[in-house]
């Protein structure tokens, strides 16, 4: 995970609001290899709450999935354990169970700089040589052991370069008339793009691989100086979920009220509408603002 310049304002720390939009980007759009079907509807209202409360957001956040081809969570990373010919299908499960019993197994020829990808823990083979296929059984294993996710393998979504990796057409449009209005510039959070491990948080990879995967103090303290924080993006039952989950975890001893899920501009992938359900009901439990745009800014400001 990489950020990029924090900006901050003078004197008006105690009253800064943020919006946080997480990955709002064309390939979770209608059209896009990872669609929402409701996304492009709540981009509408997203636009519609950026051009009507310019003055009132002092800073804007943005979140950008960002995957190589390689991905662990991509087909092309896998393939099955007998042939070595087929590529696992999107949105199939690979257990751990799975690759130690090697239906599927990591592709052997992926191209790694270990130095830099791999730096908090390793696998060997028995001649002290890392081993992918070790590597992908004690990934899985560890992803496990957090209780949260098995591997899910995605459609091949926000390659880096691609079209489908930008931000939606009508949402940077708002996002650039917001900085000629203010003056401020968007700030941008990538994740994603460690071959290794997944990135549903902006703040910390599922299981941290390196340095830049492991929990973002920065970003963190960065989203800590604002008195209001405004979180919306796609989807809600995945990335808006866990860096919200992670947000919360880390807010400290101030209410969370201060904290509001723009609940009409964020949706759940199809199949995992439960999940979405749930992080809300987890949030209001934890003292975090549930709100549409109608009423999001008298509630905040």
């Amino acid at each position: 995970i990489t950020y990029s310049v924090v900006l901050f304002f003078p004197g008006r720390n105690n009253t800064m609001t943020t919006l946080l939009l997480i990955d709002v980007q064309k390939d979770f759009h209608p059209g896009g290899s990872l669609a929402i079907p409701k996304a492009d509807e709540d981009a509408t209202r997203l636009v519609e709450l950026i051009q009507a409360n310019q003055g009132s957001i002092d800073r804007i956040v943005v979140t950008m999935d960002s995957h190589h081809k390689l991905h662990i969570a991509h087909p092309c990373f896998w393939l099955d354990g007998k042939t070595k010919k087929t590529h696992p299908s999107p949105f199939t499960i690979i257990s751990n169970e799975d690759v130690v019993n090697k239906k599927w197994v990591p592709r052997s020829n992926l191209s790694l700089s270990l130095e830099k990808d791999l730096t908090l823990f390793t696998a060997t083979n028995d001649d002290g040589i890392f081993d992918l296929y070790e590597y992908a059984k004690e990934y899985t294993r560890r992803l496990e052991e957090k209780g949260t996710f098995q591997l899910c393998i995605w459609p091949e979504h926000c390659l880096i370069g691609t079209d489908g990796h930008a931000i939606v057409d009508d949402v940077r449009q708002a996002l650039d008339d917001w900085s000629v209005a203010t003056g401020g510039s968007v700030e941008f959070v990538t994740k994603g793009q460690n071959l290794l491990t997944e990135s549903y948080s902006a703040l910390a990879a599922e299981v941290p691989v390196n340095e830049e995967t492991s929990f973002n103090e920065a970003v963190m303290e960065s989203l800590l100086k604002s008195k209001n924080l405004m979180v919306a993006g796609q989807a809600m039952s995945h990335c808006v979920n866990y860096t919200l989950r992670d947000i919360v975890e880390h807010w400290p001893q101030r209410p969370r009220g201060e904290i509001t899920l723009l609940i009409d501009c964020a949706s759940a992938v199809p199949g995992f509408e439960a999940a979405a359900e749930q992080f809300q009901k987890d949030m209001e439990a934890a003292g975090v603002v549930l709100s549409s745009i109608s009423e999001a800014f008298p509630i905040c400001c």
